[in-house]
């Protein structure tokens, strides 16, 4: 069940994340730290899910995948 509390703590724990972790979020990036604060927050210690849990749920989330570079000179921002 969701509750006006839930959404403001969650809110408030990505606030606090973006100002100690991050310390700046460019608006073109935002949907990315989202994702990733998303990730961590459904899958903390306090929903019983150890890291080895974690590491194993994101290493079959990325299988796969290629990670590419642009060279430099290429077409502007990501």
């Amino acid at each position: 069940m969701i509750h006006s509390n839930t959404i403001e703590g969650v809110c408030s724990v990505f606030k606090r994340r973006m100002v100690g972790v991050y310390q700046h979020c460019g608006e073109a990036h935002l949907h990315r730290y989202l994702a990733e604060f998303d990730f961590r927050y459904n899958r903390r210690a306090a929903l019983k899910i150890t890291d080895a849990e974690r590491a194993d749920q994101l290493l079959a989330i990325i299988e796969g995948k290629r990670l590419t570079y642009r060279r430099v000179g290429e077409a502007g921002h990501a």
